[in-house]
């Protein structure tokens, strides 16, 4: 991307909101903003109910009318929040697709997989029905299906998770995105699973040039994905930077009870796990200022009043925290809640 480009996608300001039992609007995201360039990855981590998933399905409006979306959500240019319903149509799994998290609940279960694949082909490419069923056959081979010709006459209940997967990738890379938006697409997966289909991700994104929006509450799947982070909670971008310095030098309490939530994998005695103590808020209970110093153990009178994301330590490494960067600092070497991380 040039000096002068802009980026493929920019989320300015994203808000959500829907209303409560006495009819206030109660906000489940309140004023995300991120860009992703063309061919970068953005990782958006946090616990459920962070407002990751509303923040994707924000994205291509696929939130139900009651809930209002405020804000601007720039793809090449178009706000995406003033296009029409056929607008939008046009533009999922042809320039913006998604692989959802459950592949069970998103693949028809009484359709052939090979057909779903053709389907998006016939929509967006304008292929016949053999032509889109050759190509539909091509993308499972694609992804790491083996006997695709075979595999692609199975319905969803007959693959395995991985594979079901595995046709979500083929599906929404059918059509070569721009963009692509992954929804905590290895929750369900065990481990060596996780891996492939991570790898097959990056690898296709590559090819393709694809930028993608990967959603998580694993820091572990971020940091093998993404060069940039968002760290949300409670529908709260906390911190923002690159993954590198994120890391590296977390500014965050809610970041670094996540580090300390990883095991490493060496040394003997293994060194505990930090947990965060408390639940993350609902939207109706959401404390007043920030909203995680209900569980965080450095807060004080200051946190009562909502801090805003500012860039203490590097103007592209931004937290949305009241303590200053020297007393976090003292703050983690007093009481590493990261110790369990990855240095």
């Amino acid at each position: 991307m040039s000096a002068t480009a802009p980026p493929l996608l920019e989320v300015e300001d994203l808000t959500i909101e829907v209303r409560g039992a006495d009819g206030t609007a109660l906000p489940i995201v309140r004023g995300v903003s991120f860009t992703v360039a063309d061919g970068e990855v953005l990782g958006i981590v946090g616990e459920s109910g962070s407002g990751k998933t509303m923040t994707l399905l924000a994205l291509l409006g696929l939130l139900p009318p009651r809930v209002r979306v405020r804000g601007a959500v720039r793809f090449r240019g178009r706000d995406l929040l003033t296009l029409s319903e056929p607008e939008l149509r046009k533009l999922r799994g042809a320039e913006i697709a998604v692989v959802f998290q459950d592949p069970m609940s998103s693949l028809n279960p009484v359709q052939r997989v090979g057909d779903q694949v053709a389907e998006q082909l016939r929509a967006h490419r304008g292929l016949d029905r053999g032509a889109a069923a050759t190509r539909a056959v091509e993308l499972l081979e694609r992804v790491g299906i083996p006997n695709a010709a075979s595999r692609a006459r199975s319905y969803p209940h007959e693959l395995s998770g991985g594979m079901r997967q595995r046709v979500m990738i083929a599906a929404a890379l059918s059509c070569e995105p721009a963009l692509l938006l992954a929804d905590e697409p290895t929750t369900a997966l065990d481990v060596t699973i996780q891996a492939e289909i991570l790898a097959l991700l990056r690898e296709l994104a590559d090819q393709l040039g694809a930028a993608v929006v990967l959603i998580s509450h694993d820091l572990g799947v971020i940091s093998e994905m993404a060069s940039q982070i968002a760290v949300m909670y409670a529908g709260d971008v906390v911190e923002q930077g690159a993954s590198a310095a994120v890391f590296a030098n977390p500014q965050h309490p809610y970041t670094w009870g996540l580090l300390g939530s990883i095991p490493l994998l060496e040394g003997w005695p293994p060194k505990p796990l930090h947990a965060i103590p408390g639940q993350p808020p609902t939207v109706a209970a959401r404390p007043s200022g920030c909203p995680f110093r209900i569980r965080c153990a450095h807060a004080f009178e200051a946190c009562t009043e909502r801090p805003e994301l500012l860039g203490r330590v590097a103007a592209d490494h931004r937290d949305r925290c009241h303590l200053e960067p020297a007393a976090k600092a003292a703050a983690r070497q007093a009481a590493p809640l990261d110790a369990g991380a990855a240095s």
